[in-house]
């Protein structure tokens, strides 16, 4: 199968099923018949902006364009506990275990300053483009955290 008819088929599932991880999507993909390896899967993931949220009903795998993408962004927003900086850079405190998900949002939002993100289990550091933008992006975080 190719990779169009098979992120076709993992978006079918997602928006089917609730997909607690990708062990459990690898399964559900081999019930329809199509056998993917755990690497090609996590490559699918990424380049389709799926990721791993926390719901009223556990985790589960979402996509981004869940009801235009606000299921994502309130989770995120729930995921954050604090953001703060310094002259250099800005500090997310997030849940434990949260930090790598609130990173991939932030690497996909578009028109904000960011050269890129680091994050560890409950920490994300925001690198500026410049430090002249950092109050103006921690702005937009919150801005973008906070619709729903």
């Amino acid at each position: 199968m190719g990779k169009q008819l098979r992120q076709m088929k993992i978006k079918e599932i997602l928006h089917n099923h609730d997909v607690g991880n990708q062990n459990d999507l690898i399964r559900l993909l081999d019930k329809a018949g199509i056998e993917v390896a755990q690497a090609t899967l996590s490559r699918d993931c990424t380049e389709l902006g799926i990721i791993r949220s926390r719901t009223h009903q556990g985790f589960r795998l979402v996509l981004p364009e869940d009801s235009p993408g606000q299921i994502i962004r309130g989770l995120v927003g729930m995921e954050v506990q604090s953001i703060s900086s310094n002259e250099t850079a800005i500090v997310i405190k997030t849940l434990p275990g949260r930090a790598h998900g609130v990173a991939s949002f932030l690497d996909q939002l578009k028109d904000i300053a960011i050269l890129g993100t680091i994050a560890g289990d409950d920490t994300v550091l925001v690198i500026p483009l410049s430090i002249k933008d950092i109050a103006s992006i921690i702005h937009d975080i919150q801005s973008n955290l906070s619709q729903t």
